[in-house]
């Protein structure tokens, strides 16, 4: 592939956000390499294998309730009913015993459910002189605040889904039926780097002409994954063997390689001219704001992207487009964006032809209603858009705007995590 098959042509059909994706997650791969590790490394890590329970869960009839265990039997007579109080059930130590007719075990919440009893009343519905009990609550059937053995989970259940991202809830779940170590594919190993003379690193005396390298230090924090291992590759030159040299050693260590700036038509031809030597590279016009020029393709082994290089654009493309790719290498279960539709509480300005990602902030308003409102100047190196943001509003291509008080999609930040 030549330099300038690789150019984004001006003239080219813009492609959707949803064709643009479809295409990257057709054409990634997943990885198949595993790990065993301990539940309390495992946090993040995506399921290689289903998780089948040893156990029932819980293993043990037991009470939901302090209280006392009773046979219903004994329990439904008019009137005010008495029963013998004959020892105890605490949760470790169960009653070593049965319970006879009218008799009754004072039990605590997950304690064993002694042999004969069936039910279990609250303490607070009972009153206790010396060894007896009574009561006159009517009712009373078997089951009443008992817990089953394998209520929870039964033996031979899968409790979780390979490909399951790996929540506390779901480390918690495992812990609970006894599963100390689980199979995870293996970390995603992901260069980046960026390009660039104007460019200097953070910290550094800013000489005239350049700025600072805010989209590498974006790419860390969005890259920033127990599922993931970084390598941050810096600035590189705008020297044809440099950048070379970086593309080569990018694709020798990683899965993935990820770019910024220098995918717009006449930018750094060099980047694109060793694009086309060492890789199978596509450029495409996406018809999205902000955000419209986008690499994807191979380095070798690797996944590549290629992202614009202003520092929203570089964000939102990354949300929209690497991070489902990143989602799918892993071996996580593909999703769909998680949508809702709340009220706009302002006017948003847009014009028709591409689909826009706003950025907004999602609340409450003083009427206890969810609303959503724009983080305000909209432009694409307008870092403070993203950083005050809690959520994209998407509004889809043909879209000329919307009113105070119309319905919008919005994705929430919690979403891409």
């Amino acid at each position: 592939m030549t330099a300038h098959d690789c150019c984004a042509d001006p003239k080219q059909k813009l492609l959707s956000v949803a064709a643009g994706r479809q295409r990257i997650m057709d054409a990634v791969p997943v990885l198949t390499a595993t790990e065993q590790l301990h539940l309390k490394s495992a946090p993040g890590r995506v399921l290689a294998t289903p998780v089948v329970a040893p156990v029932d869960v819980p293993p043990f009839d037991n009470s939901a309730m302090d209280g006392y265990a009773v046979r219903s039997a004994d329990c439904n007579a008019p009137g005010t009913t008495q029963l013998a109080v004959t020892g105890a059930s605490f949760a470790g130590a169960p009653f070593d015993g049965a319970v006879a007719e009218g008799q009754c075990v004072r039990i605590m919440t997950g304690a064993v459910m002694p042999d004969g009893a069936d039910a279990v009343l609250m303490q607070e519905h009972v009153e206790r002189d010396g060894d007896n009990i009574s009561f006159s609550k009517t009712g009373i059937s078997a089951g009443m605040n008992v817990r089953y053995a394998g209520e929870d989970t039964r033996r031979g259940d899968t409790v979780l889904d390979a490909g399951t991202r790996l929540s506390a809830a779901g480390i918690g779940l495992l812990a609970s039926v006894g599963v100390s170590e689980v199979s995870v594919t293996r970390r995603l190993r992901v260069a980046f780097f960026s390009t660039g003379d104007e460019l200097t690193g953070v910290g550094a005396t800013l000489a005239p002409g350049q700025i600072y390298d805010s989209n590498r230090y974006a790419l860390h924090g969005m890259l920033s994954n127990p599922a993931i291992e970084c390598y941050d590759l810096g600035v590189i030159p705008d020297q044809r063997e440099a950048v070379r040299d970086a593309f080569r050693q990018a694709a020798d260590m990683a899965d993935l390689i990820l770019t910024s700036g220098g995918v717009s038509v006449g930018e750094a031809d060099y980047v694109t001219e060793t694009l086309g030597e060492l890789g199978e590279i596509n450029f495409w016009r996406m018809a999205m704001k902000p955000g419209k020029p986008l690499a994807f393709g191979k380095l070798d082994k690797a996944v590549f992207f290629g992202l614009p290089g202003n520092p929203v654009s570089a964000m939102v493309t990354f949300y929209q487009f690497v991070l489902p790719a990143i989602r799918k290498i892993c071996g996580e279960t593909p999703r769909e964006p998680l949508l809702i539709q709340v009220r706009c509480a302002e006017d948003l300005k847009k014009a028709p032809g591409r689909m826009e990602f706003q950025r907004g902030i999602l609340h409450t308003n003083s009427e206890g209603e969810m609303v959503v409102s724009t983080t305000g100047l909209q432009g694409s190196h307008v870092m403070h858009s993203m950083s005050r943001a809690n959520c994209f509003i998407h509004l889809p291509a043909e879209c000329a705007g919307v009113a105070a008080g119309e319905q919008v999609d919005v994705q929430p930040f919690q979403d891409l995590y």
